[in-house]
């Protein structure tokens, strides 16, 4: 059983009253993994977003297309909450520099992971212009 057919394969063409009896199996054949591998898709998904994704999607290819949209909006919000921490963080003098210098650290390295590399200079930039002038 292969239940990838529906994702490997485009959805064989409509059947018509000429259609031979190896293209009817080969459709039923398609449908009935498609149905599966939808199934399958709709129960492993995070919860949070099973409650957005379209009843509508009834093609396997179609609802990772759908999922993959939801990803990249997420992952753009994400980016864009890692920038305004990164360039609005300043250390007030509360707690240790070394982990305040960590964190600004774990941050570029978030946005690394997400394909948005900070140079190390921009970084050491960043970091010091946001430490209190008796740091100077």
């Amino acid at each position: 059983m292969d239940l990838d057919v529906a994702l490997k394969e485009d959805s064989p063409p409509a059947l018509t009253e000429k259609s031979t009896s190896e293209e009817k199996r080969e459709k039923e054949r398609w449908e009935k993994y498609n149905r599966m591998r939808v199934r399958i898709m709709k129960k492993t998904i995070i919860e949070a977003f099973r409650g957005t994704i379209s009843e509508t999607l009834t093609k396997a290819k179609d609802f990772l297309v759908d999922i993959e949209k939801r990803f990249i909006k997420n992952e753009k919000a994400e980016i864009g909450t890692l920038l305004t921490n990164l360039f609005s963080k300043r250390y007030t003098g509360k707690g240790n520099i070394r982990e305040y210098i960590t964190e600004m650290s774990h941050l570029s390295a978030k946005l690394r992971a997400l394909k948005l590399g900070l140079s190390e200079d921009l970084l050491v930039h960043l970091i010091l212009i946001s430490l209190p002038t008796r740091f100077s």
